[in-house]
């Protein structure tokens, strides 16, 4: 394997808010992804989470007074921000964005905030939908945008204090995957030599549960695990990574931005949105055709007679994608029980592949196994027999194949 990118270093600004429990989500993401992370907090953000908490997940000292700085920071406010390749701040209130857009420094955070100027913060507001809407507050989003920060509208839905609008929180994963893409775009500097630095590439790996009720799914024994070894030989070739996975056993890989879901209609959810910044997509996961035309609230009971069971079709993940492919490189996979490179040539075709990875699940590989043999197609040539390897090798072999489709690609365009 090829050496795994040094960790960035992430700040996570918390303000006072009730939504700033939800920074939990965000330390515990970023660190599974492999960051290393500190936590800075305004005054008022201890009433809503407890200093202790984050200093656990983070696995750093926590900065909460000025005055109080841990002795190991030296002037811990100009230090860290300096040092940092990302800032983001969780549940960013409308008092601490009118802080922030005015250059007042009176708490860890904003004080912080502006020694990290010029590098663009990452706010992710949240707040009462007609603070939300209040024009102070979108004259100081206007100003703070303009500076270069980028901000994450906040959801609509039920907010805690009993109105429904737009300014709750988005979702935890989706914050960690933009500040992890930040900090790795401003660390590119360490990575600059290897194949995929500056790459974005998104990977879908795992099964997909289709619901028949709260206990019972149709699925497939597909274990993640060639699709979590294709996510790290890219990572490891330098590229941003941005995984996909449907329900696995297997660890979360350092470095690497994990999005889980359960569902063919969540992982297109995902895999749509994530695919808009990709430069590649490689589409490994193992995805229901089919799902319930109905999904029971309750449990199925034992009757003793015959049940019928009407399924209805899952939508084409990757031919989806394919129809905004654009100058992208995108991979298939295609798990077959009999004429592998008959059906494996309509699939590369039919959806404008650059490669497809094509093998048999029938012959005791594939699902569940550590290893794998497999033909690599392309649109031009003869299809290539790859020996029975372990698929972390087979993965290699594909980073290595995207890489250089991705260099030609850039090369035809200048």
């Amino acid at each position: 394997m090829g050496r795994v990118p040094k960790a960035p270093s992430i700040l996570v600004g918390v303000a006072g808010g009730i939504a700033a429990y939800k920074a939990a989500d965000v330390v515990s993401a970023l660190r599974k992804q492999g960051a290393q992370v500190t936590v800075l907090m305004t005054r008022n953000a201890g009433r809503f989470v407890a200093p202790l908490t984050l200093k656990t997940l983070s696995g750093r000292p926590v900065g909460e007074d000025l005055f109080a700085e841990p002795a190991e920071w030296g002037v811990g406010h100009v230090t860290l921000a300096k040092e940092a390749d990302a800032f983001v701040v969780v549940a960013a209130t409308a008092d601490l964005l009118a802080k922030l857009a005015a250059g007042l420094a009176d708490d860890f955070v904003s004080t912080a905030a502006l020694v990290y100027h010029p590098k663009p913060l990452l706010l992710a507001p949240a707040m009462n939908t007609a603070m939300w809407k209040h024009p102070a507050v979108r004259a100081n989003l206007r100003t703070l945008a303009q500076r270069g920060a980028r901000v994450l509208d906040p959801a609509s839905g039920l907010l805690a204090c009993g109105d429904v609008g737009d300014g709750k929180l988005v979702d935890a994963a989706v914050i960690a995957q933009e500040a992890w893409a930040m900090a790795t775009a401003g660390h590119s500097k360490s990575k600059g030599a290897l194949p995929l630095s500056g790459r974005r590439i998104l990977v879908s790996a795992g099964p997909t549960r289709e619901a028949l009720d709260p206990v019972r799914f149709l699925s497939n024994p597909s274990s993640g695990k060639m699709g979590y070894a294709v996510a790290e030989a890219c990572r490891d070739l330098g590229a941003d990574v941005v995984l996909v996975s449907g329900p696995v056993s297997l660890p979360v890989p350092a470095g690497i931005v994990l999005l889980k879901v359960d569902s063919a209609l969540e992982m297109l959810e995902a895999c749509r949105k994530a695919f808009k910044s990709a430069h590649a997509f490689v589409s490994c996961a193992a995805v229901s055709d089919y799902r319930p035309a109905r999904s029971a609230a309750q449990k199925l009971k034992k009757t003793g007679r015959p049940q019928s069971l009407r399924l209805e079709p899952n939508p084409d993940i990757l031919l989806t994608l394919s129809k905004s492919k654009g100058g992208r490189v995108l991979v298939g996979f295609a798990a077959e029980t009999e004429k592998l490179l008959e059906h494996g040539a309509d699939k590369l075709k039919r959806k404008k592949l650059d490669l497809l990875v094509a093998n048999r699940v029938d012959q005791g590989r594939g699902f569940g196994s550590d290893d794998n043999a497999a033909w690599l197609l392309r649109p031009k040539g003869a299809p290539e027999e790859l020996p029975l390897q372990s698929k972390s090798a087979l993965a290699r072999r594909v980073a290595d194949e995207m890489a250089g489709l991705l260099a030609k690609k850039a090369r035809d365009r200048r």
